[in-house]
């Protein structure tokens, strides 16, 4: 499967491997030659010293950025509303997104939490920006209890919309994996979209060469 020009990256809940899979696509085009730019709408834990872009840039060695930084780990909404602080409107992001696509081969866009979380005070959601740049998903699962109840709603979400998901990546696979993560796996590869890969769950943990050079095998359903 090779990836479009714009790649939105959801995932099925918080916390299941976004930043690192986005990491991985990023280093798996840039190795071979290809100008990224990563851009998540909304980052918000800066207070804890999250910063979604700086990890990716460390690991990853390409440009990164927010389109607004809020403090506390809240969802966006709540944590701009913690923060004082209007968020820029959904047009506003895929607006910034069209300009990082004119002047970079590929565009990744890596979500807050879920698909439906809410982005700006209109209600937008992700979604509602993919539909606006009629880009496609790839959306990143876990690979423990509960997952596939979760993926298959995701899925459905975005099918309902209309919207083109490229595929699924398990975003944290265990360094020594039980039955149950062996049969999530099973099922997941037979869902109607590809499962494009497991990233081992202590990814983030590796130096950036050799996270850049294992992104290919990890992702071994991508072609750049």
């Amino acid at each position: 499967m090779n990836l479009p020009p714009i790649v939105l990256v959801t995932g099925t809940d918080t916390g299941v491997g976004k930043t690192i899979t986005t990491a991985a696509l990023a280093a798996l085009l840039h190795v071979t030659g290809r100008s990224v730019a990563v851009y998540k709408p909304c980052q918000s834990g800066a207070a804890d010293g999250d910063s979604d872009a700086a990890e990716i840039v460390r690991l990853a060695g390409v440009t990164a950025e927010a389109g607004v930084v809020l403090q506390e780990p809240m969802a966006p909404v709540a944590a701009a509303a913690h923060d004082g602080m209007p968020l820029p409107a959904l047009a506003s992001h895929a607006d910034r997104i069209r300009e990082l696509a004119a002047s970079h081969d590929h565009v990744l866009v890596e979500g807050a939490g879920g698909l439906l979380v809410e982005l700006d005070s209109d209600g937008g959601t992700l979604a509602d920006l993919g539909s606006l740049l009629a880009a496609a998903f790839v959306v990143v699962a876990r690979p423990g209890l509960g997952t596939l109840n979760h993926t298959a709603l995701t899925l459905e979400a975005l099918s309902a919309r209309g919207l083109d998901v490229l595929g699924t990546v398990l975003g944290s696979w265990p360094v020594s994996p039980g039955a149950v993560h062996h049969s999530n796996r099973q099922v997941l590869r037979k869902l109607r979209v590809p499962l494009l890969g497991a990233l081992p769950e202590q990814a983030s943990e590796l130096s950036p060469a050799d996270f850049r050079a294992g992104a290919a095998a990890w992702l071994n359903g991508v072609r750049a």
